[in-house]
């Protein structure tokens, strides 16, 4: 995989559930469940994630991706960040006075006075 251009941190994996391969993500998307809507995952170390299925638990989403089949596996991706491009992300569904906070990372912050 190479490099992400301009990467958006959606999830971050909380360790594995199960004995199949899920794992507990912290969902950082508006719905926690939409967080493989805007296509494959990628961790900073180069893997590509594709999700398979996606369901709610109490305050995490539980999350099964291809080629993660067993405990082991899933218990390896614990703490592993999840991002997908920014281009990914649609912008037809923020209101005018709304932004992706990726889009506000290094922006000067004003005070008027």
């Amino acid at each position: 995989m190479s490099k992400l251009k301009n990467p958006v941190h959606m999830g971050t994996i909380g360790g594995a559930q199960g004995l199949r391969g899920e794992v507990r993500v912290k969902s950082f998307a508006e719905d926690p469940t939409a967080i493989g809507d805007y296509g494959h995952l990628h961790s900073q170390d180069g893997r590509t994630f594709e999700v398979l299925e996606v369901r709610e638990a109490k305050n995490v989403v539980v999350v099964r991706f291809r080629g993660i089949n067993d405990r082991n596996a899933a218990e390896a991706l614990n703490g592993l960040e999840l991002y997908v491009e920014r281009d990914n992300l649609p912008d037809d569904d923020l209101d005018e006075d709304e932004f992706f906070y990726a889009d506000l990372e290094g922006l000067e912050a004003l005070d008027e006075i």
